[in-house]
């Protein structure tokens, strides 16, 4: 790293400190309002964690998630108010109750261990929260903003028995209220109501499902669920007049950062936007409050997964000459587009084709379920997705708190960000009406960071409907990223909206074949899911489930590099751009994950996926050029196998074989291991090898082994007849035209399709890339 970004980290890191710092003074404040709260927080203890991550124990009582929460918007005064509060659990139609019998740890899940509740929460409860609060002396003459991270689902907020503004309905978007007029100059009261009906409702639930807290059986894709306070609540001082959200666009064409200040009460005011590199100010502007302005950034360091620059900046507000709020930021300058890299349509960083290889997070815990237990915690879910080599990573039908994109920021990884999905059933209008306002609020909070890549609306059908108006009306509020309408299109009855910037397949195992179309580059939104139980790192000993099962740790590596060199080798320059591995952990009864739920294994062989990541990236930037094959006339294939080398394909009682050919063989086995190499009969990039001495007929794979068969003219013979050229050392690889990745293997004399990692015993590891080389040579029989 260079010194720009370091003398960048050292003012973050003092902005940060001095936060802190402040922080600290403030809740000493608050732990001063009174000795019942401090003791009830020294009795209060978590519950055991199902799994314990290496963050579980290290947990604060008092002072859980203690930094700050809003990266994008700083400020140096706050009082961060998670920690132990009084708790309730009332019927979900009543009144708020006389007592709280119990304390809770906010911010974490009712549902979780850390939270010291641990209990299944059902649509027939209310969940109460309260605790006090002192003000400090040095924040007298201005506003307070009392701001919840994420509270799911419907939020009634309380101070000194007063409403703080309207209820708020949203699970996964960042809501505060101005509390000034509420505060009493002393020692405050906060109460908090949450209901959170789930799938019985019809608001975004994600993964979220009602069931026991308690590991069991079952369960599939769906998880417990995540009820009531989830992400940082604090207090805020502001100005009168200040800065609420500041959007940040990047512009290389023009070298410019497009930024927008938001404010409250800010008539007669304008603002002033500075971005900074280090200590040294790259462009400075002013422009009206509301409205987008430009700054200039002069020969732009570009954010990148390799070189995550970010620039310092400050959004102040002026009345006249007068600064009378300031808040912090950063900013990344990068673009993303489609566009055409030759002859197929490609996505684009920063105008290149750079391939997105990455997984699938689904941002679950075993202590905190929807809480990660600590920011480090946060940060080493995507640190792995860097470790392994991977530089994306696909945030599935969940929103992470802001510190989550901070660090995908600031380690440079890739976001694809979906919006939470409602219940798999059709939604109604009220339903409808709900998930569009907070989707659009999602996108405001987070259309800032530079590792957002891509919105993804809706995934597998579940909840679907007005695919394509919502991918244009996402399109249209966000135009600076791509807009997938709906991810795996091919799956489980979804709807393809027809628009959008890709056409996302899942595949399972996969990786299979998704092509670009002439208006949308061509991604894998999901595939693998290859499993391996890790005992003594099992949510449920022997309860786990995967898309294909692995017999040991040396066969999941095999598997999966399989997969990712499959994808290099094929579907990329067939026109992949993208794809994501399920998943980076196991989650509850899931055991496809690369780590273990709890954190505490990587499964795989960390440098050989890196490895292997890393080619395919590369590839992406630097693609060998086509392997092609001499089509019209007569070639034999000889094996390439040390040892083997006098060996050649032939047919023979119309099965596929390799034999030793010399010039002394008989002329039939010379016509036998004679073929007409021809343009692919379903597939005219690839190949077909037609048979010397029995014209019509066509080297083909069924059930994995290789014949030689006649054409039925259907499109499963033509598929199946269709090789396409994959370059080895020494000679050409055939992989399967409607099995990328699976290859023409000779094992014991008998001629296979062969899958790297397979399970079958044609599919040995030892030997086999040589196995799978070819000389494509003389024909024997011209």
């Amino acid at each position: 790293m260079n010194s720009s970004p370091s003398r960048w980290w050292g003012q973050r890191w003092r902005t940060l400190v001095a936060a802190l710092g402040t922080c600290v003074l403030v809740c000493a404040g608050l732990l001063a309002s009174g000795t019942a709260a401090h003791a009830r927080a020294v009795a209060w203890t978590p519950k055991t964690s199902p799994m314990t991550t290496p963050w579980t124990n290290q947990v604060p009582v008092d002072n859980p998630l203690p930094e700050y929460p809003r990266p994008q918007l700083t400020r140096p005064d706050w009082a961060n108010l998670n920690g132990v509060w009084d708790f309730a659990v009332t019927a979900a139609d009543a009144g708020q109750p006389a007592s709280f019998p119990e304390q809770i740890r906010v911010p974490f899940p009712v549902e979780s261990a850390l939270s010291g509740i641990q209990r299944k929460i059902t649509q027939n409860d209310k969940l109460w929260y309260k605790r006090t609060f002192t003000v400090p002396s040095n924040w007298n003459g201005r506003r307070v903003q009392l701001n919840f991270g994420a509270s799911d689902w419907r939020t009634t907020v309380w101070v000194n028995g007063q409403q703080a503004g309207a209820v708020h309905s949203g699970g996964y978007d960042a809501f505060a209220y101005d509390v000034t007029p509420l505060l009493n100059g002393g020692t405050n009261t906060v109460v908090v109501s949450v209901w959170d009906p789930m799938e019985t409702g019809g608001q975004a639930v994600g993964k979220q499902r009602i069931r026991d807290t308690a590991p069991h059986s079952g369960g599939g894709i769906f998880y417990t669920a995540a009820s009531g306070l989830w992400q940082t609540v604090w207090l805020e001082p502001t100005a009168p007049a200040h800065v609420t959200r500041l959007d940040t666009v990047p512009d290389l064409a023009n070298k410019t950062l497009k930024v927008t200040v938001h404010g409250d009460g800010t008539s007669g005011h304008s603002a002033r936007v500075t971005v900074s590199s280090g200590s040294t100010v790259v462009g400075s502007a002013t422009g009206p409050v509301g409205s987008q302005f430009t700054v200039s950034v002069p020969s732009p360091h570009l954010w990148s997964p390799e070189d995550p620059f970010l620039y310092d900046v400050r959004a102040d507000l002026l009345s006249g000459s007068t600064v009378v709020d300031s808040a912090g930021s950063y900013a990344g300058m990068r673009s993303i587009s489609v566009g055409k890299v030759d002859g197929v349509l490609r996505t684009l960083l920063n105008g290149k084709f750079v391939f997105q290889t990455g997984t699938l997070d689904q941002g679950y815990w075993p202590d905190g379920i929807y809480t990660a237990p600590s920011d480090d915690a946060l940060k080493y879910d995507l640190q792995k997705h860097k470790d392994l080599g991977f530089n994306m990573v696909r945030k599935h039908i969940k929103v992470e708190p802001q510190r989550w994109f901070y660090w995908a920021d600031r380690l440079g990884l890739l976001v694809w960000q979906d919006m939470p999905a409602m219940d798999l059933r059709t939604p109604d209008s009220a339903a409808r009406t709900q998930w569009e306002a907070e989707y659009d609020r999602i996108i405001d909070q987070h259309r800032s960071s530079p590792s957002l890549v891509m919105w993804v609306d809706q995934n597998e059908g579940w909840g679907q409907y007005d695919q394509a108006r919502i991918a244009d009306k996402v399109k249209g509020s966000d135009p600076s990223r791509l807009v997938n309408n709906m991810s795996g299109v091919n799956c489980c009855g979804s709807v393809d909206g027809g628009n959008g910037d890709v056409v996302d397949n899942h595949v399972y195992v996969g990786p299979g074949v998704t092509a670009p179309t002439p208006t949308r580059a061509a991604v894998l939104g999901e595939f693998g899911g290859l499993g391996f139980r890790v005992p003594g790192h099992e949510w449920y000993p022997g309860g786990g489930f995967s898309y294909e099962d692995q017999p040991s740790l040396t066969a999941l590596n095999d598997r999966f590099v399989g997969l990712l060199d499959s994808i290099r080798q094929n579907q990329m320059p067939a026109g992949l751009s993208a794809s994501v591995y399920t998943e980076i952990t196991d989650v509850e009864n899931e055991v496809n994950g690369l780590l273990t739920y709890d954190c505490q294994v990587v499964k795989v062989d960390q440098a050989r996926v890196k490895a292997a990541n890393l080619a395919l990236i590369d590839a992406s930037r630097n693609p060998a050029p086509p392997v092609t094959l001499p089509t019209g006339q007569y070639k034999s294939l000889r094996v390439t196998t040390p040892g083997y080398t006098n060996r050649y394909l032939r047919h023979q009682d119309g099965a596929a074989f390799t034999e030793v050919v010399d010039a002394n063989s008989a002329g039939l086995l010379k016509n036998d291991a004679t073929w007409k190499i021809v343009p692919g009969l379903s597939n005219s990039g690839c190949y077909s090898f037609e048979s010397r001495n029995y014209p019509g007929q066509y080297l083909r794979h069924r059930e994995f082994r290789v014949y030689k068969e006649a054409g039925d003219g259907s499109a499963l013979f033509k598929a199946d007849a269709t090789w396409c050229a994959v370059q080895g050392s020494g000679g050409v690889r055939l992989s399967a035209a409607n099995f990328p990745g699976q290859y023409l293997r000779h094992y014991n004399s008998e001629v296979w399709l062969a899958t790297p990692g397979g399970s079958h015993t044609w599919d040995n590891p030892n030997r086999f890339t040589e196995d799978t080389t070819w000389a494509v040579e003389a024909p024997w029989a011209p």
